[in-house]
């Protein structure tokens, strides 16, 4: 997520002098062309029709994943949200694909799937997998959420009222401005939504309402309330009822916020900055509890016991230079401190279960460690697979479900001795 201000070098092609004479001034214009981004918009109604389950599809451009009740869920990004009976984990099953525009998160309580569709916020029952329904929608639940583009030009044109924005056409544009003023300035900020609740023997996940996502989501539910993040905000809704969703009081934040994690009715927030600690006692106005703050690097954190696992990477819209696991003590949930930092190569997701600590390195694959002395994780390692480009996890008793740009992969570590890769279902070649 950024903030971006149109501000580019242009080339000027004609100057036009035009003389004012006035008490104040001259003002002498100028014509511009520049490249630029211009919004492609879909109409209200059009997009506000557009969730509809279709047949299982291949994996192209797979995103964030949720596991409940024996279903994977995996976003395809942008697109939609496909359905997969992992019943048998060694041979899963593509069985339907939801398209839900614009969608980058998800969360279910009980048969409710709760997912992100551009600016709205959409409701699907899925008591029936193969048959799911929308049953309620916040319109605008997330305004002003744009698609990522190439943000080496400016943006020309932004216009929220001619329906939502699906994406970029780019062309060269050519004003006629008064010289040194601004031009085509529209401010745009990015965001892609989304929640956790990372696996491990402390989460039931079989007979809960709610089941497990990665540690890089910005949805989660906690009892009647769903929280989701977005750019340096946390939105809370009420979703005892669906239909029925009520939107509550938004929670400010002094920081952009990238990650969520609920754990023993608390939220820990991944932020650009550090983790931010939020109680739960009143579910409808969560109450800051403390931070733990580092220099700039997007952040996912998990939580096992009294210690939290946050990742910093660099390369990223969090404009971070720091490759690095934090391992930070919240036994006092008001005062975390650091215990100990280590390298890593550009880690993204993570998941703990009973001190087996998975970290999806990216280009570097997959590392497997023996947490049980925050002292000594590296030197702890139980496995390393290296040929996977890896984004997040969730570890759920025994079963490892990877998603990363080459697919979703899935292992068997009951046997921390020897680890076995168990299935996989690679995306579509082009």
């Amino acid at each position: 997520m950024k903030t971006i201000a149109s501000s580019f070098s242009y080339l000027v092609i004609a100057v036009l002098v035009i003389t004012s004479f006035n008490a104040c001034n001259d003002r002498v214009y100028e014509k511009v062309t520049y490249t630029a981004n211009l919004p492609v918009y879909m109409d209200f109604d059009t997009f506000r029709k557009s969730v509809i389950k279709t047949n299982g599809r291949a994996l192209e451009n797979p995103g964030k994943i949720y596991f409940k009740d024996n279903y994977l869920f995996i976003n395809e990004i942008n697109e939609g949200i496909h359905v997969i009976d992992n019943a048998n984990p060694s041979s899963p099953v593509d069985i339907a694909f939801i398209e839900v525009p614009g969608n980058m998160d998800m969360a279910i309580r009980n048969n409710i799937l709760l997912a992100d569709s551009y600016i709205d916020l959409v409701a699907i029952d899925i008591s029936d997998p193969l048959n799911p329904v929308e049953v309620d929608r916040i319109q605008n639940a997330f305004p002003n959420v744009l698609p990522v583009l190439d943000y080496s030009f400016p943006v020309y044109g932004l216009d929220f009222t001619k329906g939502v924005i699906t994406g970029w056409e780019t062309k060269e544009i050519t004003e006629l401005i008064e010289k040194g003023s601004n031009y085509g300035k529209d401010m745009v900020v990015f965001d892609g939504l989304g929640a956790p609740s990372i696996g491990s023997s402390e989460v039931s996940i079989s007979t809960g309402s709610t089941g497990v996502s990665g540690s890089m989501a910005r949805f989660t539910v906690n009892d009647d309330y769903l929280y989701a993040v977005q750019n340096s905000s946390m939105k809370v809704f009420n979703i005892s009822s669906t239909p029925g969703i009520t939107t509550g009081q938004d929670v400010m934040l002094d920081r952009m916020v990238e990650t969520i994690f609920p754990y023993d009715n608390k939220l820990f927030l991944g932020t650009t900055t550090g983790m931010v600690v939020y109680d739960l006692t009143s579910p409808a106005t969560p109450t800051y509890l403390s931070s733990f703050n580092h220099i700039n690097s997007c952040d996912p954190v998990v939580i096992e016991g009294n210690y939290a696992y946050v990742t910093l990477r660099a390369g990223t819209e969090c404009n971070g230079f720091t490759n690095q696991l934090d391992v930070v003590d919240i036994s006092s949930i008001t005062n975390p401190f650091l215990v100990k930092s280590y390298p890593m190569f550009n880690p993204h997701g993570l998941g703990i279960d009973n001190h087996i600590l998975f970290i999806c390195d990216g280009d570097a694959g997959l590392k497997v460690y023996d947490a049980t002395d925050p002292q000594e994780i590296t030197q702890n390692q139980i496995a390393h697979f290296q040929d996977i480009k890896t984004f997040d996890v969730i570890p759920v008793n025994g079963l490892l479900m990877l998603i990363g740009s080459d697919g979703l992969y899935q292992y068997d570590y009951s046997n921390l001795d020897s680890l076995v890769l168990i299935s996989q279902i690679p995306v579509a070649m082009p």
